[in-house]
């Protein structure tokens, strides 16, 4: 018996030391302090491991290990599968591990939150995510996340991205892609370079990756993660989606079988609805003028349901629901307004795209499924007319900053073409303001400005047409910040939407904007347009940057000076000139009592290395500097 015993002792021991040990591999003190360093969060092991058994199956299996040492880690959890009639989530499973590498929590797929993928409807698709809805308790916690996916749309195969997000380490990431030989896979390498990733497996049918050890960066202003972060894509010539299958080895292949097949029957409508669009344009015989009224009709006529190209499926709502629900996501309000310029004979396409503030191209030496937008392209002359039918307020033909300036995938009968859109130079996204103000006796300011924005400008002002009076208060105060105790009398906008000209016409007062002490009187001369953000200063950065887009800010305000005082100092006109831009401001003294300041800033949009980032931060700080410049005047 005791020998039984003592074997009895042995064994526990042996099982309570290996289940301590496989605890204890999560606890966060294994992490690396180099990895830590700068850390939200780290990626323990993100393993992708994809299976593609024939031209219309593909397996998607997720195994993620992430600590998390803040709130601000918690995105890089992203634990979420989509799913609809075409994909399916087999199984998924989160565990939560405390800091010392002990299990407090297991959540099954029940537990996860299951929600439409559509805001504020679902009467259209059935496009659903699943996701992990955890509150921590505690930091730092480590999740343990896997899931299976499966799925016939083998149009899409996931990126790889070996490193998540700025502030996140990587301590290993793992890529492993199994296909057949026969279907065409390949794949495309994008900033490899300066990580630690390895090409582990390179065979006819498989592929695989390793990537570890890399450190968390600190964000840099003007850099965006999906310039310097590795990623590979991925994608087959032969593919299946939406239940039809394609072959597409060139984009003018993937646009002529994504018309025929994907879009084939999407445009049809009621007989009533074609004779009310036929009535409505009339006799009108320009095409652009036709598209006008069309565009129009659909803004009045539809609202925006928000949901991505991708996870709604890539084959468009049915243009007559769209006309009888009066709402569409980007694909299905496109498609309608397809439908109805069918009807009047004015031809438009399709056109897939990147839609965001930063701009983003299509990759055009890599034929693939790609993009989570899509507007409507109208062939004009040499060039198109873009509509972005999302919008009920965009003037018609307008871009703004969500879809200029970018390649983009045009989808025609005759098959796809890259192109770009339209290109908004610097000149083109122009401010002109022109105003007054006044300066009395006791250092009050009176004035009234009028600003006409235009390109790029125009978005960035024509919503305020739209809101609510404290809004409207909230824009002119945090604008006009600089002025204390800003009381704004009078708002009026002009939005001219054939011109693309958004106009604000704003009178106002300030008590005490000039300080007053004893016999002198001493205020900014650059009451309306002062430039105070100012760029960071980066120590030794390390990586290039973009203005993204250039501007033109052109003011001319003229000034009355309170009676019964004298300039005592004026500031110079001054001049800078720059490869990031030219800044020149003057004063033109019209009598004793009236100036005129007048001031232009011209950024030039463009790519700079790292070294000169210092050089266009100095150049930032002396237009900040002399827009602070301020009058002296003395009591006669």
């Amino acid at each position: 018996m005791k020998i039984t015993r003592n074997w009895f002792v042995i064994v526990l021991l042996f099982f309570l030391c290996k289940l301590q040990a496989q605890k204890n591999e999560y606890a966060v003190s294994l992490i690396a302090d180099s990895l830590k360093e700068n850390a939200n969060a780290v990626i323990r092991l993100n393993q992708l491991d994809i299976v593609i058994s024939s031209q219309k199956s593909m397996t998607i299996r997720t195994h993620k290990i992430i600590t998390v040492f803040n709130e601000n880690g918690l995105s890089a959890i992203d634990a979420f599968e989509n799913y609809d009639k075409t994909t399916s989530v087999k199984s998924v499973e989160a565990k939560i591990i405390n800091a010392f590498g002990n299990e407090i929590k297991k959540i099954k797929k029940k537990d996860f939150k299951d929600v439409s993928a559509i805001s504020g409807s679902t009467l259209f698709s059935d496009a659903r995510y699943i996701y992990l809805d955890y509150t921590p308790v505690q930091y730092p916690f480590t999740v343990i996340y896997d899931s299976e996916v499966e799925t016939s749309n083998t149009a899409f195969i996931p990126s790889w991205f070996p490193v998540k997000d700025f502030l996140v380490g990587t301590e290993q990431s793992i890529l492993n892609v199994s296909y057949p030989d026969d279907l065409g896979f390949k794949s495309k390498e994008f900033n490899f370079s300066g990580f630690n990733i390895q090409k582990t497996v390179d065979t006819n049918t498989q592929l695989s990756y390793k990537a570890a050890a890399i450190f968390a960066q600190k964000k840099e202003p003007y850099c965006a993660a999906s310039t310097i972060f590795p990623r590979l894509m991925m994608s087959l010539e032969k593919f299946h989606l939406e239940g039809e299958d394609g072959t597409a080895k060139s984009w003018e292949e993937f646009g002529k079988w994504y018309y025929d097949e994907i879009l084939k029957g999407t445009t049809q409508l009621s007989p009533e609805t074609v004779n009310k669009i036929k009535a409505l344009v009339g006799d009108e015989k320009n095409p652009v003028s036709k598209a006008r009224i069309v565009y129009d009709y659909v803004q009045k006529k539809s609202r925006y349901v928000s949901i991505q190209v991708g996870i709604g499926g890539w084959k468009p709502m049915l243009a007559n629901d769209v006309d009888r629900l009066g709402y569409g996501d980007c694909k299905a309000l496109t498609n309608y307004t397809r439908a109805l310029l069918d009807v009047v004979d004015v031809p438009s396409y399709n056109t897939i795209l990147y839609g965001d503030t930063y701009k983003r191209d299509i990759i055009a030496d890599f034929v693939s499924i790609q993009g989570d937008h899509m507007i409507l392209a109208i062939p004009d002359k040499e060039g198109y007319i873009w509509l972005e039918c999302t919008s009920q307020d965009n003037p018609f033909g307008y871009q703004g900053k969500f879809t200029d300036d970018r390649s983009v995938l045009v989808v025609k009968p005759t098959g796809g073409e890259i192109v770009r859109t339209k290109v908004y130079e610097d000149k083109d996204n122009l401010q002109d303001s022109k105003g007054t103000y006044s300066i009395d006796e006791k250092g009050n300011l009176s004035g009234n400005i009028t600003i006409a924005s235009e390109g790029f400008q125009y978005s960035n002002k024509a919503g305020l047409e739209n809101s609510q009076p404290n809004q409207k208060e909230m824009h002119y105060k945090d604008y006009w910040s600089s002025i204390n105790n800003l009381k704004l009398a009078k708002i009026n906008f002009y939005n001219d939407k054939n011109k693309v000209v958004f106009v604000e016409d704003v009178t106002m007062n300030a008590a005490s904007y000039a300080t007053v002490s004893g016999a002198k009187m001493i205020f900014v001369i650059n009451a309306y347009n002062q430039n105070t953000g100012g760029v960071k200063r980066i120590r030794n950065r390390k990586n290039p940057f973009e203005i993204q887009r250039g501007y033109v800010d052109v003011d001319e305000i003229a000034l009355m000076l309170p009676t019964g005082f004298a300039i005592e100092f004026l500031p110079s006109n001054f001049e800078l000139n720059s490869k990031f831009g030219e800044y020149k401001t003057e004063i033109l003294k019209k009598d004793t009592n009236h100036l005129v300041y007048r001031r232009t800033l011209h950024i030039h949009k463009g790519f700079y290395s790292n070294t000169e980032y210092d050089q266009y931060r100095l150049f930032m700080e002396q237009v900040s500097r002399n827009d602070n410049a301020k009058i002296i005047l003395t009591k006669i």
